[in-house]
């Protein structure tokens, strides 16, 4: 899995993805998503330190059945709040 941070103040965003899927281009009815190297590819990391990174996030964009699945098991996603878009699984995180 990749993770990249972003950081901005008090605002932590993480940005993490499966590196089967990184660089990839999805369609979602008229609407296309790239899960964009720039803004993904970070470093790879292990699940725990993506569940360490997951734990500090305000704001969480997550690409791939690997990554999404350590959101879940984190109880920081709810299965019932991940899309398929062209078949890869997306979740995303705000804390407010």
């Amino acid at each position: 899995m990749y993770l990249k941070i972003y950081e901005n103040g008090e605002y932590f965003l993480v940005a993490a993805c499966d590196s089967e899927v990184l660089g990839k281009k999805l369609k979602n009815g008229k609407s296309n998503v790239e899960i964009n190297r720039d803004f993904y590819e970070g470093k790879e990391v292990s699940e725990p330190e993506l569940q360490e990174a997951l734990g500090r996030a305000t704001t969480a964009n997550l690409f791939g059945e690997k990554t999404v699945q350590c959101a879940i098991k984190c109880r920081l996603v709810d299965q019932g709040a991940v899309i398929m878009i062209d078949g890869v699984p997306h979740a995303q995180i705000f804390r407010v």
